[in-house]
């Protein structure tokens, strides 16, 4: 059938269709077309519009045989109390048949302060695990060989500490740099524009950033050096399109400063990974994760002139949207992470955390943990969905969806180019004004049962107190400190001076890379509060600025 006589068609049916309205009225606000054909798609091109599997501009995948060969990395987010109570979840998920760690750390932890500090009273290993030096990461590692397991540490502003300790573990243990899997978050921009967990400014921020990629690109190659993420963008309120927009921005912005600073692209593009979230539309979902491979091609092989086609791939971790969890009707929550998962892995994922059903309450149990694993397990073995690579790709609605995300996603992009670049845009506001204006839009509609959450704003029971939660007793708080107290007095203390004040010295030289020094001082049982507190001597603290 040609395109005219497909419009006629189209037309009758709309006709028809719309005189059925009447007596059976289509629900509102609906997003998209009631109907998508061929005639959606005018223009697609196969070979530049979608390729193969494995092949630019990845539309399809990254990897060619997907699944097929391979399962998606497992990867649980974990970590909670003591770095002792956290090893014990880390060897049960393991054992439980996780293929890989993802470590939640500490308030305290992730804005660089110790334990003992008076800012950190009442946070202490209540939202992640508390690391206060070497000795804690010693302990959280214990009985786990790094050089097998891959972890994955959500970990921003102090990033290159942690990394640093993970690396001194390793060694302590026999495993070198060289044979370390795994990636740390260490995406600054996005804590600017949605999150809050920063310390420094945006210059020295992105100064460690790049020290980092340099360094493991030459001492830890199989490292992810930054999982620049969307993840929180999404939880922060944005839409589909948004999340991958403002997220890839920052991905350039990243990429201009290594560039900037001296590195290759093809040095270091091959080893830097995103993170999405897995939201409840899962057709949009999956057109999403379709659309972002194709958009980061692009970016970097005709804005950046990367030829190494690593370089290009888009290579994604996942996690089930948080916000999405509902306290009321908890156990509605493994639909709707099964859901979530579904739209990852048809999106084509390279790595997947579920979420539990009990974390919009609390911290998750061991059963709750369970559960959510083996909704990862069911789909992966049982589903079907990991034996065909890019099911979905020649839907009408998801090739259309596809291109008019990745249509949107470039309109924010030029946008935020003629700003300046993603830095200056969070500077401005603009991004921030964005992603609020987004969030009040669907929290209006919520409220005005425009938009159905299940068991909040319709389907609602009366329901019993939850029992059984998680819960982290202030006695952690008490024993961190003491830990730490053993510690001081046990360590080499004019060590950690002499490499306290070497690092002084380094943050102020520009042209000195900063993780060796890092790793010096880690290695001396500096903790990291010590060490952040010599940062933010030398940078300064980031001060957010009013969104209007």
């Amino acid at each position: 059938m040609d395109n005219e006589s497909l419009k006629l068609k189209v037309a009758e049916y709309t006709a028809k269709v719309e005189k059925a309205s009447a007596k059976f009225p289509e629900r509102k606000n609906l997003e998209y077309n009631r109907l998508y054909t061929p005639l959606d798609l005018e223009g697609f091109d196969y070979e530049r519009d979608l390729g193969l599997p494995g092949s630019y501009p990845f539309t399809r995948g990254v990897q060619p045989t997907m699944y097929r060969g391979r399962f998606w990395t497992m990867r649980m987010y974990a970590g909670f109390s003591t770095a002792e109570e956290s090893n014990k979840r880390y060897r049960y998920l393991l054992e439980s048949g996780s293929t890989g760690l993802s470590c939640a750390f500490d308030l305290p932890t992730q804005i660089g302060y110790d334990s003992d500090d008076i800012i950190s009273e009442g946070e202490v290993g209540k939202v992640g695990v508390a690391i206060d030096s070497l000795a804690d990461m010693e302990i959280l590692f214990d009985q786990i060989d790094l050089g097998k397991v891959s972890t994955s540490m959500t970990i921003n502003a102090p990033a290159s500490v942690l990394l640093a300790m993970y690396i001194a573990v390793a060694e302590k243990n026999g495993i070198g740099p060289d044979k370390l899997n795994g990636t740390i978050q260490n995406d600054i921009l996005k804590e600017y524009a949605a999150r809050g967990t920063y310390i420094f400014p945006p210059k020295p921020s992105m100064r460690l950033i790049t020290n980092i990629f340099e360094y493991c690109s030459k001492n830890v190659p199989n490292w992810n050096t930054i999982s620049i993420s969307g993840y929180h963008i999404r939880e922060a309120g944005s839409t589909a399109a948004q999340e991958i927009a403002f997220t890839i921005a920052d991905g350039i912005a990243y990429c201009e400063a290594a560039i900037k600073a001296g590195l290759n692209v093809d040095a270091f593009a091959g080893r830097l990974s995103f993170f999405w979230n897995a939201h409840n539309n899962v057709l949009e979902e999956v057109a999403k994760f379709r659309a972002s491979r194709r958009v980061w091609a692009k970016v970097m092989k005709e804005r950046f002139g990367a030829t190494n086609p690593k370089s290009w791939m888009l290579r994604v971790h996942t996690q089930t949207a948080g916000s999405m969890l509902t306290a009321q009707q908890p156990e509605n929550n493994v639909v709707r992470v099964a859901l979530q998962t579904a739209a990852a892995v048809m999106g084509g994922t390279q790595s997947l955390h579920t979420n539990s059903k009990d974390e919009a309450l609390a911290l998750p149990t061991e059963d709750s943990v369970r559960v959510a694993l083996r909704t990862q397990q069911i789909v992966a073995y049982e589903s079907g969905l990991a034996d065909v690579v890019d099911p979905l790709a020649g839907s009408y609605y998801v090739e259309s969806m596809t291109n008019a995300i990745e249509e949107e996603a470039w309109k924010y992009i030029q946008k935020i180019d003629d700003i300046g670049g993603a830095v200056v845009a969070i500077e401005q506001g603009y991004i921030q004004k964005e992603i609020q204006d987004s969030a009040y839009k669907w929290q209006k509609e919520v409220e005005n049962d425009e938009r159905v959450i299940v068991g909040v704003n319709k389907f609602q029971i009366e329901e019993k107190p939850i029992e059984g939660l998680l819960r982290v007793d202030a006695s952690v708080g008490e024993l961190q400190k003491k830990k730490l107290a053993d510690l001081r007095a046990k360590r080499d203390n004019a060590a950690v001076t002499a490499a306290l004040a070497k690092l002084e010295a380094a943050c102020g030289d520009e042209t000195v890379n900063l993780m060796p020094i890092i790793l010096e001082a880690v290695k001396t049982y500096a903790t990291l509060g010590e060490i952040c507190g010599v940062m933010r001597k030398v940078f300064g603290e980031y001060q957010a600025h009013a969104t209007l």
